[in-house]
C-alpha cells in the first residue's frame, strides 16, 4: 500500500498512464519532487533525465513525449518543461486548496498512514544506569526517543518503547557501598574518608538515612574495622588503586553485610527506578517495559548466549578468560564475554538482551544511544551475526552530547561526584515544553549547545515560542469569530488564492510525506523544522490579510483551522503543549 498522500498518488499514476506507453518497465520508478519556488511549479518530475540514456534520446525530447500523452485533469491548471528536461506540474487551484478540508476532515488523523500496522519495532532509549538522577544528556536521548516513539507510530508503526534497566552491574554495587558508607558515616563510625571513586551526590545521602531508619547494620563498629583491615590504604586514599580499593569494599560489603546486603541493594535499585519513572514520565516519557538486565542471569539466558557461541566455534580461551572472536565478523579485536573469575562481562549480558529483541518477534530493533558508545555497535553486530540474525533490522542512531550555557558559563556533570545539571532541574528553570523541543531542533548526532536564557525567551528568536504563539493566534482569531467551526467544513475556499496561502497550501501539503521521511530517517528534528516553517509562513500571513469582517473571512478562517490542527499534532507528536492562550 503507498505511503504517499492522495493527491500526490493520483499524480503519479496520471503521469504513469503516459509513461505506460513510452516505457514501461520505468513506471515503478516514477518519483514527484516538491518544488522550492512557486515560478517552477507545485510539483516536478526528472523522469525523462533518467529515462534518456536507456531510450537514447535527449532528455527534453522524452519529457515532450510525455506531455503529449498526458490527459487532462481536473487536479491540474497546467504542467511546463523546464532546465535539463524536467516535467513541473501547477495544480489547479481547486486541487491547492483540497488540503484544507482534507485536515479539517481528518483532525489528528491528517497524516496518519493507512498502512497495515503489521511492523513492529522495538525502540530502546535513555537506559541509563539506575545510580542517580537523570541529568541534561539523558534528558536528549529521552526527548529524541519518545519523540522518535511518536513519529513511527504516526507513520504506520506498532512501537514498544523499551528502557533496559542495568541492574546486574557493578555500578549498581559501587551505588549500593556508596550508601553504605554513608550511612555508616551518619552513625559517627566511618573513620576514613569516603571514597572519591563513590557516588556523592545528596540522593546517596538521602538514601543512606532512609537505609538507616529501615535496616539494621549491624555493629558498625567493628564493621569499620574489618573494612580497614580487608581493604588497607583506605586511610590514604592518595595511593593505591582506586577501583581495586572499590572491588574491595564491594567483596567486604557483602560478606559483612550478608542478606542485608541483598535488601539494600534492591532497596537502592528501588529508590533510583522509582525517581528515574517519576522524573520522565514529568518530562512526557513513558516507556511500556522497563526490560532487567538481572532477568537475563536469572534465568540462564547470557549463559545460554555464551554456550551458543562456544558450539559455533566463536569463542576462545586466553590467559582464564572467554573470548569472542569479533575480529571475523568485523569488529576491530576480539571482546571478552568471560572472566577469568567466572563473571560474565557486560558485553555478553547485551548479547543475550539483543538475542532476546530478536526472538520476541519485533520486525525492526532500534537502539538510541549516546554518542560514546559509537565503538560499540561493531562488536553487538558481530556477535549477532555469528548467532545468525540478520543486522539489517538493527538500527542504533546516536545521540551527541549536550553542553549547557546559564548566562554564557558551561555547566560541568558528573555522575559520580554529584556536581550535575539534573533533567529535573532543567524542566524547573525552562519549562518542559522548551526542554522537550529544544533537544530535537538539531540533528540527534551533532552537539547541542543549549543556551537557557533563549529557551526561556518570549520572542520570536525562541522557536518554542514562536510556534506556539502562532496556535495561540488562530485560537484567538476563532474565538473573536466565535462560530461553530464545524461550519468552516464545507466552506467555498476558491477566494484563497494570496501567495501568501499557495504557500501555506504547499507546507500543509507536505506534512504527510515530512512524516514519513523523519520516520524512515530516524529524525524528528525534521519536524521541528517543520512546524518552525510552518509557523513563519502563518504569522507572515496573519500579518498581510484580514481574518474577520472580509468577503474572504470563512475561507480564510477554515485555512487557520487547518494549520492550527497540523501545530498541535505537530507539537504533540514531539512532546510539546499547544497553549491557546499566551
Amino acid at each position: 500500500m503507498s505511503t504517499l498522500p492522495a493527491l500526490e498518488q493520483n499524480l503519479i499514476d496520471w503521469l504513469s498512464g503516459a509513461l505506460t506507453s513510452i516505457a514501461p518497465e520505468y513506471v515503478s520508478r516514477l518519483t514527484l519532487e516538491r518544488t522550492r519556488q512557486a515560478n517552477h511549479g507545485d510539483y516536478a518530475s526528472p523522469i525523462a533525465l533518467q529515462l534518456a540514456k536507456s531510450l537514447r534520446l535527449p532528455p527534453r525530447e522524452v519529457a515532450q513525449r510525455i506531455l503529449a500523452l498526458l490527459p487532462p485533469s481536473v487536479l491540474i491548471d497546467h504542467v511546463e518543461l523546464a532546465g535539463a528536461g524536467f516535467i513541473n506540474i501547477f495544480l489547479s487551484s481547486a486541487a491547492r486548496q483540497s488540503v484544507v478540508m482534507e485536515i479539517l476532515n481528518g483532525g489528528s488523523l491528517y497524516a496518519q498512514s493507512d498502512q497495515e500496522n503489521d511492523r513492529r519495532v522495538l525502540v530502546e532509549f535513555v537506559s541509563s544506569n539506575p545510580t542517580g538522577p537523570l541529568h541534561v544528556g539523558h534528558g536528549r536521548g529521552a526527548a529524541y526517543g519518545a519523540s522518535l516513539c511518536n513519529i513511527l507510530e504516526k507513520a504506520g508503526y506498532q512501537v514498544h518503547r523499551e528502557y533496559y534497566v542495568n541492574d546486574a552491574g557493578r555500578q549498581m554495587d559501587i551505588l549500593t557501598v556508596s550508601t553504605w558508607l554513608r550511612a555508616l558515616n551518619n552513625t559517627g563510625k566511618l573513620s576514613f574518608p569516603f571514597p572519591a571513586n563513590g557516588y556523592q551526590g545528596d540522593y546517596v545521602l538521602s538514601m543512606a538515612q532512609d537505609a538507616l531508619d529501615r535496616f539494621s547494620l549491624g555493629d558498625t563498629e567493628n564493621m569499620v574495622s574489618a573494612l580497614l583491615h580487608a581493604c588497607p590504604g583506605l586511610n590514604n586514599q592518595d595511593t593505591g588503586d582506586e577501583e581495586a580499593q572499590m572491588d574491595c569494599l564491594i567483596a567486604s560489603a557483602k560478606t559483612l553485610l550478608g542478606d542485608i546486603y541483598q535488601n539494600l541493594h534492591a532497596f537502592v535499585l528501588a529508590q533510583q527506578l522509582s525517581d528515574c519513572r517519576d522524573d520522565l514520565q514529568e518530562f512526557g516519557v513513558v516507556f511500556d517495559e522497563w526490560f532487567s538486565e538481572q532477568s537475563l542471569f536469572d534465568s540462564g539466558s547470557v549463559a545460554k548466549i555464551v554456550e551458543r557461541l562456544s558450539e559455533a566455534g566463536h569463542l576462545y580461551r586466553d590467559q582464564g578468560a572467554l573470548w569472542f572472536r569479533s575480529t571475523a565478523f568485523g569488529d576491530e579485536k576480539d571482546r571478552v564475554v568471560q572472566r577469568d573469575n567466572g563473571l560474565y562481562t557486560y558485553f555478553a549480558s547485551d548479547i543475550a538482551y539483543h538475542v532476546n529483541k530478536f526472538e520476541r518477534g519485533f520486525d525492526r530493533l532500534i537502539n538510541v544511544w549516546g554518542a560514546d558508545h559509537h565503538g560499540y555497535i561493531p562488536r553487538v553486530e558481530a556477535a549477532l551475526i555469528a548467532l545468525g540474525y540478520d543486522v539489517a533490522h538493527l538500527s542504533v542512531p546516536l545521540v551527541q552530547f549536550v553542553s549547557l550555557f546559564r548566562q554564557g558559563e558551561k555547566a560541568q556533570m558528573s555522575t559520580r561526584k554529584g556536581q550535575f545539571v539534573t533533567l529535573r532541574h532543567l524542566r524547573e528553570e525552562v519549562g518542559r515544553d522548551a526542554a522537550r523541543l529544544f533537544y530535537v531542533l538539531r540533528k540527534s548526532d551533532q552537539h547541542l549547545d543549549f543556551d537557557l536564557d533563549l529557551a526561556r525567551a518570549q520572542s520570536q528568536d525562541n522557536p518554542v515560542y514562536y510556534i506556539q504563539y502562532a496556535h495561540a493566534r488562530i485560537s484567538r482569531v476563532l474565538e473573536r469569530w466565535g462560530g461553530n467551526t464545524d461550519l468552516l467544513h464545507s466552506v467555498d475556499l476558491s477566494a484563497l488564492i494570496q501567495p501568501e496561502e499557495v504557500e501555506l497550501f504547499q507546507i500543509l501539503r507536505a506534512y504527510p510525506v515530512l512524516i514519513q521521511q523523519a520516520a524512515q530517517e530516524l529524525a524528528p528534528h525534521l519536524l521541528a523544522f517543520y512546524l518552525r516553517d510552518l509557523a513563519a509562513s502563518f504569522h507572515g500571513y496573519y500579518n498581510a490579510v484580514p481574518f474577520l469582517d472580509c468577503p474572504e473571512a470563512l475561507a480564510r478562517l477554515a485555512l487557520l483551522k487547518s494549520i492550527q490542527i497540523v501545530l498541535r499534532d505537530g507539537l504533540t507528536l514531539l512532546g510539546v503543549s499547544a497553549p491557546d492562550v499566551m
